[in-house]
C-alpha cells in the first residue's frame, strides 16, 4: 500500500481509538464499543480525509492535482458529516420516540395493537461542526507526522 493510503487509514484508526478516552472523559465510563461506532467525537471520516490531504500537501505541494482532489473529497466528507448524516441522526431520535407515544395512545384506546420495533434506529450518525473541526486537526497532524516520519523533515515540497 502507498504511504498516502496508509496515512489516511491511520487517521481513521486514530480517530476511532480516540473515541474511547474522549467518551470516558465526558461520561465517566469506559465503553469499548465507542471504538467501533459512527458519530460522536472525533469524526474518523473527517480525520482520515484531512490526514490524506495534509500528507499530500506536504509530499506533492498544495498546487498538485493530488492535493486538490483530496481536499475537495475531504470537504465533501466533512460537509456530509455535519449535514445529512447529522440530520439523519436527529430524525432517528424523533422516530425512536414515536414508539413510546404510540403505545400511550394505544393504551387510551383498547383494542388498538402496536407492534414495537425490535431495534431502535441508530441515532449517532453525524457530527457537530466542532467535532469535525477537531477531527480535521487530528487528521492534519497525522498527515504531517506521516510526512515527517517518511522524510525526517517538516519542510514541505514546493
Amino acid at each position: 500500500m502507498g504511504r498516502a493510503l496508509v496515512t489516511g487509514l491511520v487517521g481513521v484508526g486514530l480517530a476511532q481509538v480516540l473515541k474511547l478516552p474522549i467518551h470516558y472523559w465526558s461520561r465517566g465510563e469506559w465503553d469499548w464499543s465507542q471504538m467501533f461506532s459512527s458519530g460522536g467525537m472525533p469524526s474518523s471520516h473527517s480525520a482520515g480525509a484531512a490526514a490524506l490531504a495534509a500528507y499530500l500537501a506536504m509530499k506533492k505541494g498544495v498546487s498538485s492535482a493530488d492535493f486538490a482532489i483530496s481536499t475537495v473529497f475531504g470537504l465533501i466528507v466533512m460537509y456530509d458529516a455535519m449535514g445529512i448524516r447529522r440530520h439523519a441522526g436527529e430524525m432517528a431520535v424523533e422516530l425512536n420516540g414515536l414508539d413510546a407515544q404510540v403505545e400511550k395512545l394505544a393504551n387510551l384506546h383498547p383494542g388498538v395493537y402496536h407492534r414495537r420495533r425490535e431495534e431502535a434506529l441508530k441515532e449517532r450518525l453525524g457530527h457537530l461542526p466542532r467535532e469535525v473541526l477537531a477531527s480535521a486537526l487530528v487528521g492534519a497532524a497525522t498527515g504531517i507526522a506521516s510526512y515527517w516520519a517518511e522524510t525526517g523533515t517538516l519542510r514541505p515540497r514546493r
